[in-house]
Protein backbone atom coordinates (compact mmCIF):
# COMPACT_ATOMS: atom_id res chain seq x y z
CA UNK A 1 0.00 0.00 0.00
CA UNK A 2 1.78 3.07 -1.09
CA UNK A 3 2.15 6.18 1.22
CA UNK A 4 0.62 9.48 1.11
CA UNK A 5 1.01 12.23 -1.81
CA UNK A 6 3.91 14.13 -1.26
CA UNK A 7 3.58 17.76 -2.22
CA UNK A 8 5.90 20.83 -3.03
CA UNK A 9 4.02 24.04 -4.25
CA UNK A 10 6.04 26.79 -5.62
CA UNK A 11 4.88 30.49 -5.60
CA UNK A 12 6.25 33.48 -7.29
CA UNK A 13 3.17 35.31 -5.30
CA UNK A 14 0.84 35.65 -2.66
CA UNK A 15 -0.17 37.14 0.63
CA UNK A 16 3.25 39.59 1.03
CA UNK A 17 2.60 40.62 -2.70
CA UNK A 18 -0.53 40.45 -3.88
CA UNK A 19 -3.91 42.10 -3.18
CA UNK A 20 -6.32 39.50 -4.73
CA UNK A 21 -5.23 36.19 -2.80
CA UNK A 22 -5.90 34.48 -5.55
CA UNK A 23 -2.41 32.24 -5.04
CA UNK A 24 -3.29 31.59 -1.67
CA UNK A 25 -6.63 30.91 -2.09
CA UNK A 26 -6.01 28.17 -4.29
CA UNK A 27 -3.03 26.74 -2.60
CA UNK A 28 -5.35 26.12 0.61
CA UNK A 29 -7.56 23.99 -2.10
CA UNK A 30 -4.45 21.73 -2.48
CA UNK A 31 -4.13 21.43 1.47
CA UNK A 32 -5.45 17.54 2.01
CA UNK A 33 -7.69 18.72 4.83
CA UNK A 34 -10.73 21.28 4.00
CA UNK A 35 -9.82 23.41 7.36
CA UNK A 36 -6.04 22.76 7.05
CA UNK A 37 -3.71 24.16 9.82
CA UNK A 38 -1.13 26.04 8.18
CA UNK A 39 2.31 27.02 9.33
CA UNK A 40 4.00 30.67 8.30
CA UNK A 41 8.35 29.92 8.89
CA UNK A 42 9.67 33.48 8.33
CA UNK A 43 13.11 32.36 9.26
CA UNK A 44 14.30 33.60 5.49
CA UNK A 45 13.72 37.20 6.82
CA UNK A 46 15.22 36.50 10.11
CA UNK A 47 11.24 36.28 11.91
CA UNK A 48 9.93 40.18 10.88
CA UNK A 49 7.14 41.05 13.39
CA UNK A 50 5.59 42.85 10.39
CA UNK A 51 5.84 39.81 7.64
CA UNK A 52 3.93 37.47 10.48
CA UNK A 53 1.34 40.42 10.97
CA UNK A 54 1.07 40.29 7.75
CA UNK A 55 0.84 36.24 7.18
CA UNK A 56 -1.75 36.44 10.14
CA UNK A 57 -4.08 39.06 8.75
CA UNK A 58 -4.45 37.29 5.58
CA UNK A 59 -4.98 33.92 6.91
CA UNK A 60 -6.42 34.48 10.27
CA UNK A 61 -9.97 35.30 7.61
CA UNK A 62 -9.63 32.38 5.37
CA UNK A 63 -11.15 28.78 6.25
CA UNK A 64 -7.67 27.38 8.17
CA UNK A 65 -5.63 27.22 11.60
CA UNK A 66 -3.02 29.64 11.20
CA UNK A 67 0.14 29.46 13.19
CA UNK A 68 3.40 30.59 13.12
CA UNK A 69 7.03 28.74 13.88
CA UNK A 70 9.62 31.76 15.06
CA UNK A 71 13.19 29.98 15.33
CA UNK A 72 15.54 33.54 16.27
CA UNK A 73 13.16 33.30 19.49
CA UNK A 74 12.53 29.78 19.49
CA UNK A 75 10.47 28.50 22.22
CA UNK A 76 9.32 25.08 21.58
CA UNK A 77 12.22 21.93 22.47
CA UNK A 78 13.00 19.39 20.09
CA UNK A 79 10.15 16.99 20.89
CA UNK A 80 7.38 20.05 20.51
CA UNK A 81 8.81 21.53 17.61
CA UNK A 82 8.70 17.89 15.82
CA UNK A 83 4.80 17.49 17.14
CA UNK A 84 3.98 20.76 16.02
CA UNK A 85 5.15 20.70 12.75
CA UNK A 86 4.24 17.03 11.85
CA UNK A 87 0.45 18.39 12.78
CA UNK A 88 0.64 20.78 9.88
CA UNK A 89 -1.21 20.61 6.72
CA UNK A 90 1.00 23.50 4.86
CA UNK A 91 4.19 24.32 5.98
CA UNK A 92 4.53 28.25 4.23
CA UNK A 93 8.05 29.44 4.08
CA UNK A 94 8.94 33.34 3.86
CA UNK A 95 11.05 34.84 1.38
CA UNK A 96 14.87 35.70 2.49
CA UNK A 97 17.49 34.54 2.26
CA UNK A 98 17.92 31.12 1.26
CA UNK A 99 21.67 30.38 2.41
CA UNK A 100 20.91 31.56 5.77
CA UNK A 101 17.46 29.65 6.20
CA UNK A 102 18.99 26.34 5.37
CA UNK A 103 22.19 27.02 7.80
CA UNK A 104 19.56 28.32 10.60
CA UNK A 105 16.91 24.91 9.46
CA UNK A 106 20.00 22.68 9.61
CA UNK A 107 20.91 24.00 13.43
CA UNK A 108 17.75 23.62 14.83
CA UNK A 109 16.95 20.27 12.81
CA UNK A 110 14.02 21.89 11.30
CA UNK A 111 15.21 20.24 7.41
CA UNK A 112 15.11 16.50 9.13
CA UNK A 113 11.56 17.07 10.83
CA UNK A 114 10.43 18.85 7.71
CA UNK A 115 11.50 15.48 5.54
CA UNK A 116 9.56 13.53 7.86
CA UNK A 117 6.36 15.91 7.35
CA UNK A 118 6.93 15.49 3.42
CA UNK A 119 6.53 11.81 3.76
CA UNK A 120 3.84 12.37 5.70
CA UNK A 121 1.46 14.45 3.32
CA UNK A 122 2.46 17.88 4.20
CA UNK A 123 1.84 20.28 1.67
CA UNK A 124 5.48 22.11 1.62
CA UNK A 125 5.21 25.53 -0.10
CA UNK A 126 6.53 29.18 -0.12
CA UNK A 127 7.65 32.26 -2.11
CA UNK A 128 11.17 33.13 -3.26
CA UNK A 129 13.60 31.59 -0.60
CA UNK A 130 10.63 29.81 0.52
CA UNK A 131 10.05 28.13 -3.30
CA UNK A 132 13.48 27.31 -3.75
CA UNK A 133 14.81 25.83 -0.63
CA UNK A 134 13.18 22.65 -1.72
CA UNK A 135 14.52 21.21 -4.72
CA UNK A 136 18.15 19.83 -5.61
CA UNK A 137 20.03 23.48 -6.25
CA UNK A 138 18.92 27.15 -7.03
CA UNK A 139 19.55 30.12 -8.59
CA UNK A 140 19.83 32.81 -5.66
CA UNK A 141 21.13 36.21 -4.24
CA UNK A 142 21.85 34.85 -1.17
CA UNK A 143 25.54 35.82 -1.16
CA UNK A 144 24.51 38.99 -2.89
CA UNK A 145 25.43 38.75 -6.81
CA UNK A 146 23.38 36.28 -8.59
CA UNK A 147 24.75 32.88 -8.44
CA UNK A 148 23.79 28.99 -8.25
CA UNK A 149 23.34 27.08 -4.44
CA UNK A 150 23.46 23.53 -4.83
CA UNK A 151 22.95 22.25 -1.47
CA UNK A 152 19.04 22.53 -1.01
CA UNK A 153 16.75 20.21 0.91
CA UNK A 154 16.40 17.76 -1.98
CA UNK A 155 13.06 17.00 -1.84
CA UNK A 156 12.12 18.16 -5.40
CA UNK A 157 14.24 16.67 -8.34
CA UNK A 158 16.03 19.66 -10.12
CA UNK A 159 16.56 23.31 -9.70
CA UNK A 160 14.43 26.50 -9.36
CA UNK A 161 14.73 30.18 -9.89
CA UNK A 162 12.25 32.31 -8.80
CA UNK A 163 11.53 35.89 -10.24
CA UNK A 164 12.09 35.12 -13.46
CA UNK A 165 10.90 37.97 -14.91
CA UNK A 166 10.95 40.44 -12.59
CA UNK A 167 14.61 40.74 -11.26
CA UNK A 168 17.31 42.33 -13.62
CA UNK A 169 20.10 39.66 -14.51
CA UNK A 170 18.07 36.09 -13.32
CA UNK A 171 17.27 34.57 -16.39
CA UNK A 172 20.47 35.23 -18.19
CA UNK A 173 22.12 33.54 -15.14
CA UNK A 174 19.91 31.07 -14.79
CA UNK A 175 20.07 29.68 -17.73
CA UNK A 176 24.38 30.04 -18.06
CA UNK A 177 24.15 28.15 -14.65
CA UNK A 178 22.40 24.86 -16.31
CA UNK A 179 23.93 25.11 -19.53
CA UNK A 180 27.36 24.62 -17.62
CA UNK A 181 26.49 21.67 -15.02
CA UNK A 182 26.65 24.15 -12.56
CA UNK A 183 22.81 23.35 -12.26
CA UNK A 184 20.50 20.88 -12.88
CA UNK A 185 17.51 21.23 -15.52
CA UNK A 186 14.99 22.85 -13.57
CA UNK A 187 12.15 25.38 -13.13
CA UNK A 188 12.19 28.84 -13.78
CA UNK A 189 8.96 30.73 -12.03
CA UNK A 190 7.76 34.20 -13.35
CA UNK A 191 5.60 36.38 -11.03
CA UNK A 192 2.06 35.50 -10.41
CA UNK A 193 2.89 32.00 -10.65
CA UNK A 194 1.97 29.07 -8.85
CA UNK A 195 3.22 25.04 -9.28
CA UNK A 196 2.51 21.96 -7.90
CA UNK A 197 4.49 18.58 -7.54
CA UNK A 198 3.18 15.65 -6.34
CA UNK A 199 6.07 12.94 -5.66
CA UNK A 200 8.34 14.71 -7.54
CA UNK A 201 6.09 15.78 -10.33
CA UNK A 202 4.53 18.91 -11.84
CA UNK A 203 0.82 18.08 -11.46
CA UNK A 204 -0.33 21.75 -11.98
CA UNK A 205 0.42 24.83 -12.67
CA UNK A 206 -1.45 27.88 -12.18
CA UNK A 207 -1.06 31.91 -12.71
CA UNK A 208 -3.02 35.17 -11.24
CA UNK A 209 -1.46 37.20 -14.35
CA UNK A 210 -2.45 36.46 -17.60
CA UNK A 211 1.36 36.73 -19.34
CA UNK A 212 3.03 34.85 -16.67
CA UNK A 213 4.58 31.61 -17.17
CA UNK A 214 6.32 28.46 -15.89
CA UNK A 215 9.32 27.09 -17.59
CA UNK A 216 11.31 24.26 -18.03
CA UNK A 217 15.14 25.10 -18.34
CA UNK A 218 17.51 22.73 -19.71
CA UNK A 219 21.05 22.51 -21.09
CA UNK A 220 21.12 21.55 -24.89
CA UNK A 221 23.51 20.61 -27.50
CA UNK A 222 24.90 23.22 -28.41
CA UNK A 223 26.01 23.74 -24.32
CA UNK A 224 23.31 26.39 -24.39
CA UNK A 225 20.25 26.24 -22.34
CA UNK A 226 16.69 26.13 -23.99
CA UNK A 227 13.17 26.98 -22.23
CA UNK A 228 9.89 25.68 -22.20
CA UNK A 229 7.01 27.41 -21.16
CA UNK A 230 4.53 25.26 -19.13
CA UNK A 231 0.48 25.38 -20.04
CA UNK A 232 -1.21 27.63 -16.63
CA UNK A 233 -4.02 27.39 -15.34
CA UNK A 234 -5.16 31.10 -15.36
CA UNK A 235 -7.19 32.06 -11.71
CA UNK A 236 -9.75 34.32 -11.60
CA UNK A 237 -11.51 36.43 -8.45
CA UNK A 238 -15.01 34.91 -7.18
CA UNK A 239 -17.79 35.96 -9.43
CA UNK A 240 -19.54 38.39 -7.53
CA UNK A 241 -23.49 37.47 -7.27
CA UNK A 242 -24.26 41.38 -5.52
CA UNK A 243 -27.59 42.89 -7.07
CA UNK A 244 -28.36 39.61 -9.19
CA UNK A 245 -31.74 37.86 -8.71
CA UNK A 246 -32.36 35.46 -6.33
CA UNK A 247 -33.71 31.92 -7.88
CA UNK A 248 -36.95 32.53 -8.60
CA UNK A 249 -37.13 36.53 -9.23
CA UNK A 250 -36.85 38.23 -11.68
CA UNK A 251 -34.47 40.93 -12.00
CA UNK A 252 -36.49 43.51 -10.06
CA UNK A 253 -36.62 41.55 -6.93
CA UNK A 254 -40.26 40.00 -7.69
CA UNK A 255 -41.16 36.16 -8.14
CA UNK A 256 -41.29 34.83 -11.13
CA UNK A 257 -44.27 33.49 -12.50
CA UNK A 258 -44.70 30.03 -13.83
CA UNK A 259 -47.09 29.06 -16.13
Amino acid sequence: MSGPARSVALLDGGFSTDEDGLLDDWLLSRARNSHPAVCFVPTAGGDPPAYVDQFLSAFESRDCAPSVLPLFRRRLDDEALRTFLLNQDVVYVGGGNTANLLAVWRAHGVDQVLREAYDRGTLLCGISAGADCWAQGSHTDSFGPLTFLRDRLGLLPGSVCPHYDSEPGRRASYRESVATGMLPPGWAVEDGVGALFVDGRLEEAVSRRPAAHLYRVQADEDHGAVERALRLRQLYPPRSTAGEPKPGQDADGRPVRRS
